[in-house]
């Protein structure tokens, strides 16, 4: 990967990033902001592009599929999906 690419990439995680973090629902941003800010820099280009499709997901959903309101449909219950809800989890115990 040359130096513009590293720089596109550099580019892209923060602007994922900042995209957590002002979804306009709170508690998403906390939540999704929060994991992004531990996950992304690390995400090569597939995670990446997985995570931004993830964050396609309205806020209301992923907030009722979080906090157990909801039943995660299967078609979104991916190992991504589980990785931010054990982050979630994970988050929320360290509080209690």
């Amino acid at each position: 990967m040359d130096q513009n690419e590293n720089i596109q990439l550099e580019n892209r995680r923060k602007r994922m990033i900042y995209r957590c973090e002002h979804r306009g629902m709170k508690e998403m941003d906390l939540l999704l902001g929060s994991y992004a800010r531990a996950h992304i820099p690390q995400m090569d280009g597939g995670q990446l592009d997985a995570f931004e499709a993830f964050m396609s997901l309205q806020d209301q959903d992923l907030y009722a599929w979080f906090i157990g309101s909801k039943p995660i449909p299967a078609e979104h219950n991916t190992p991504l999906f589980q990785q931010v809800l054990a982050f979630y989890r994970d988050q929320l115990n360290e509080k209690l």
